[in-house]
């Protein structure tokens, strides 16, 4: 049995489909490649070029291939972006989405991970949030995200797909051969090295009057390993019949942008730069996650914890 990995080139997706070959597991990879990379793809997986909705691609893959399960990470992923250009997350993230289940579920595959995300919760009413929290997001991306929650949990009560919707927090670190690599750079952690490598003056900070400790955003930040472990644990639970469900990715520690400066200043001994700008439209002021449910119900624990840990990691595979 092979597993069908959509957005394999990305940066989460890449990593998973790592680990999932040093499991055995066999990979079929597909990619369009507008954002991700083809050498980021292990060379023992099979790679397909081509979009989740070509409904005869999916056809093909599945008649070609014993598809176990479709972990989907391929989507857009920019809250900024999705404000600007709405249309273009709502086609690709969710109309697209559900072209792949449609074709998954006639070719009876009925096993799927969802990359989700933080962002369906939109403004936090209470700290850390769980799983039970309202869903109201505050950017297109993140309702695009929700939409497919929504299709799958219908999906799963007509009895014609089961799956695990994984909402992650804000993903970041670096393993021995991938890291994150997007044009155009937004993720924080990666913004910052760059100025500590001498590629950037300065790190722009959007927003200082956010009601947090310093003013600025509050993230958890989870480690890209972490992210792909709880991958895998999700597999092995819908192979043991585990029922349908949504379960928050984060290590219930949050850090202000202020904060994941100093670490980075800590980690590299180089002096960062910043300048504050107005909020960026979309963001949230806070996000942390409870991440019990992980824990109880795939029985995943995060390795990488402490911030500068996880910097560090980057920090090395830049060297």
């Amino acid at each position: 049995m092979s597993i069908l990995i959509t957005g394999g080139a990305g940066y989460i997706g890449s990593v998973t489909v790592d680990l999932l070959i040093r499991q055995g597991e066999g990979v079929i990879v597909l990619d369009n490649l507008s954002r991700g990379h083809r050498e980021a793809v292990h060379p023992k997986s099979t790679f397909y070029q081509g979009e989740i909705s070509d409904t005869a691609l999916i056809n093909r893959i599945t008649a070609n291939h014993q598809i176990d399960a479709c972990i989907h990470f391929a989507a857009f992923a920019y809250v900024g972006e999705s404000v600007l250009e709405p249309q273009k997350y709502f086609q690709n993230n969710t109309a697209d989405a559900l072209a792949l289940l449609r074709a998954l579920m006639a070719n009876d595959v009925r096993r799927f991970i969802f990359s989700s995300t933080c962002a369906t919760y939109g403004e936090p009413q209470y700290m850390p949030l769980d799983e039970k929290h309202p869903q109201w997001p505050t950017s297109p991306y993140g309702w695009s995200k929700l939409m497919v929650e929504r299709m799958l949990a219908d999906f799963d009560v007509a009895d014609q797909m089961k799956f695990v919707a994984l909402r992650y927090f804000n993903a970041c670190g670096a393993t021995d051969n991938l890291s994150e690599n997007h044009h155009p750079e937004t993720h924080l952690i990666p913004l910052i090295l760059q100025v500590a490598q001498g590629e950037r003056s300065h790190l722009t900070i959007f927003g200082d009057d956010y009601n947090t400790p310093d003013g600025t955003a509050v993230r958890d930040y989870i480690h890209v390993s972490d992210l792909a472990n709880a991958h895998w644990l999700a597999l092995q639970y819908l192979r043991n019949n585990g029922r349908s469900d949504f379960v928050n990715l984060g290590t219930g520690h949050g850090h202000s942008v202020r904060e994941v400066v100093e670490s980075a200043r800590r980690v590299t001994g180089c002096e960062i730069s910043i300048q504050t700008t107005s909020r960026r439209a979309g963001d949230a002021s806070h996000l942390i996650a409870n991440a019990e449910k992980a824990k109880v119900l795939l029985d995943w624990q995060p390795e990488f914890v402490e911030l500068d840990e996880i910097i560090q990691t980057v920090w090395t595979s830049l060297k």
